[in-house]
C-alpha cells in the first residue's frame, strides 16, 4: 500500500511512546543488548555501521563479533574500561511504537545517574548474567526501580549461549528473582532468556530456546501497556502559567498531572479554596471536551477567581494531601554531604518554597536493603527524611501519583540539584514535635568535668537514634 508523506507522518505522530531503562551489573551486556536491538531492528545507518565495525576491530571487547556496546558507550573512559558511566539515551521507532532508551550505569557510585535515567521510565529491563544469576547488584537495581515507582520490569537473563540455553538454569534464576522481588510489590514482571551478542530472543524468537513460550524482547516492548504508571482517577492540574493574550481570554496553562477533566466540571483552586466550573479546555489544535495526562492544556473558568503559578486545580470532592510537614524517601545527588542546618529550595510540580530537613530517620543500604541510623546523607545515599516547608504544599503519595509526589531539593547557594525525593505521606506537626523526647542536662550542676564531655556526646548521638534528644549545658 502506497501512502503520501503527509499520511506517513500523520501515522507516525499517532504512535505512542515507551520510555524504558536498562540496568545491570558490569559486563551483563546492557549496552550490547541495546546496540543489538537497534541493529536487528534496522535502525542503524550505513555510516554508523561502518564506524561501528572499524571501532569493534580497534577497541571492541566482543572478539570476532561486532561490539554493539560501542553504539552507546560514547565516553572515552567508558570505552577504555568497557563500562557504562553516564546515562546514554537513544531513540528509535518501529511500525507499532516509538521508544526512548536510557542505558544506565551499573556501579553503585553512579546511583544518581540511574535515578536520573529512570525518573521518566515506564518500564525497566534488569539484566542478569546467566552464569552468575541474581547477585547483589541485581537486587540493588530492582530496589531502585521499585523506589522510582516503575511498575513493569523485564528480567532479561543474558548470555544464555554460554550455559547452553539451559532451561533448568533459567528457571532457577527466575525463581530466585521472584522470591526476592515479592516484598517490593512490583506488579508486572516478565522473564526472557536471551543472548544479546548473538541476537537470540532480542528482536525475533530463537530456535535455540524451544522451551520458552513467550515473545521476544522487542515483541514485549511493542505490546506492553504504557499507561499503568499514570493516575487517571484523581484530577490534578498544577498551574504553570496564566495566559492573557487579549482582554477576552484568561486561561490557566499547564500539564495534566492526574485524572480526567471535562468541560463543565466543578473545580476548586488551591490554596484559596475558591470554586468554579470549567468553561473551556484548549489544546494546540483547538478546544476539546475533556483532557487527561500527560496532555498540556489551558483551562478557562466561568468565574473570575484568583489563580496563579504554583496553585493547583482539583475536583472539590477529591482533594490532595496538604501541609507543611511530610516524610519522603530521598536520594542525595550533591557532591557536598547533606547539611541539616541549611535551608533548601524545594520544587514540587510548579510550586517552589523553602524547606528544612528536620531529621534523617534512617538510610538504606542499597545492596542489602538494611536500614541503619544516620544524621545525614552523602552522595548516592538513600534515606527516609522528615521535612518542614515554608508554605503549604499540595501533594499525593508518590506511589499513587508520580507527578504530584515527586520533588527536588535545590541548594540556594550553588543552585545545584542536591537531591530528589519521593513523598511517602503527610506528618502532623504536633506528631513531629512530640516524636522526640527532650532531656536537658546541666553538666556543671552535676559536677561532670570536661574530660567526660566526649563520652557524654557519644551517648547523646546514640540516644538521638532512639528518639531521645539530649541538650547539654556546659
Amino acid at each position: 500500500m502506497i501512502c503520501s508523506i503527509e499520511e506517513y507522518l500523520g501515522k507516525d505522530e499517532q504512535k505512542d511512546l515507551l520510555r524504558f531503562l536498562t540496568a545491570g551489573s558490569v559486563d551483563d551486556g546492557k549496552s550490547t543488548l541495546i546496540g543489538r536491538l537497534l541493529f536487528d531492528s534496522k535502525k542503524i545507518y550505513e555510516d554508523q555501521l561502518d564506524a561501528l565495525e572499524r571501532d569493534s576491530k580497534r577497541m571492541g571487547n566482543a572478539g570476532d563479533h561486532i561490539d554493539y556496546a560501542l553504539l552507546l558507550d560514547g565516553l572515552k573512559a567508558e570505552r577504555e574500561q568497557g563500562i557504562t558511566i553516564d546515562v546514554a539515551y537513544r531513540y528509535f521507532s518501529t511500525n507499532n511504537r516509538k521508544f526512548i532508551i536510557a542505558d544506565t550505569p551499573g556501579h553503585e557510585q553512579y546511583t544518581r545517574n540511574m535515578i536520573t535515567g529512570g525518573s521518566t521510565a515506564n518500564l525497566a529491563i534488569i539484566l542478569v548474567d546467566a552464569r552468575s544469576g541474581v547477585i547483589t547488584q541485581t537486587r540493588r537495581h530492582t530496589f531502585l526501580v521499585s523506589l522510582l515507582g516503575i511498575k513493569q520490569v523485564v528480567l532479561a537473563v543474558n548470555k544464555m549461549d554460554l550455559i547452553g540455553f539451559s532451561q533448568d538454569a533459567f528457571d532457577k534464576i527466575v525463581d530466585d528473582y521472584l522470591r526476592f522481588v515479592e516484598p517490593l510489590g512490583i506488579p508486572d514482571i516478565t522473564c526472557i532468556p536471551l543472548s544479546a551478542l548473538d541476537g537470540d530472543n532480542v528482536v525475533s524468537k530463537s530456535k535455540r530456546t524451544p522451551w520458552y513460550k513467550g515473545v521476544s524482547l522487542l515483541g514485549h516492548l511493542e505490546s506492553v501497556p504504557i499507561d499503568r504508571d499514570r493516575n487517571y482517577e484523581n484530577f490534578r492540574f498544577p498551574v504553570q502559567y496564566v495566559l492573557r493574550p487579549g482582554q477576552d481570554f484568561r486561561g490557566f496553562s499547564g500539564k495534566m498531572a492526574g485524572g480526567i477533566v471535562h468541560k463543565g466540571d466543578a473545580v476548586t483552586a488551591l490554596p484559596s479554596g475558591k470554586t468554579s466550573r470549567v468553561k473551556s479546555i484548549v489544546v494546540y489544535e483547538g478546544e476539546v471536551e475533556y483532557a487527561f495526562p500527560p496532555q498540556s492544556i489551558a483551562i478557562t473558568l466561568e468565574d473570575e477567581i484568583d489563580v496563579s503559578r504554583g496553585d493547583m486545580l482539583v475536583h472539590p470532592d477529591d482533594l490532595p494531601l496538604s501541609g507543611r510537614n511530610f516524610e519522603a524517601m530521598l536520594v542525595w545527588m550533591d557532591e557536598e554531604p547533606m547539611d541539616t542546618d541549611k535551608q533548601f529550595y524545594l520544587k514540587q510540580t510548579t510550586n517552589t518554597t523553602r524547606a528544612h530537613i528536620d531529621s534523617v530517620r534512617y538510610k538504606v543500604n542499597v545492596n542489602t536493603m538494611e536500614h541503619s541510623p544516620a544524621e545525614n546523607l552523602e552522595l548516592n545515599e538513600i534515606g527516609k527524611v522528615y521535612f518542614t516547608t515554608g508554605k503549604e504544599l499540595f501533594f499525593d503519595p508518590y506511589k499513587s501519583n508520580k507527578q504530584t509526589g515527586a520533588f527536588i531539593l535545590i541548594d540556594p547557594v550553588t543552585n545545584n540539584t542536591s537531591a530528589v525525593g519521593m513523598i511517602i505521606g503527610k506528618i502532623d506537626a504536633k506528631d513531629l514535635q512530640g516524636e522526640d523526647m527532650l532531656v536537658v542536662i546541666d553538666l556543671n550542676r552535676l559536677g561532670i568535668g570536661k574530660e567526660h564531655y566526649r563520652a557524654i556526646e557519644k551517648i547523646q548521638k546514640e540516644l538521638k537514634y532512639q528518639g531521645i534528644e539530649i541538650r547539654i549545658i556546659k
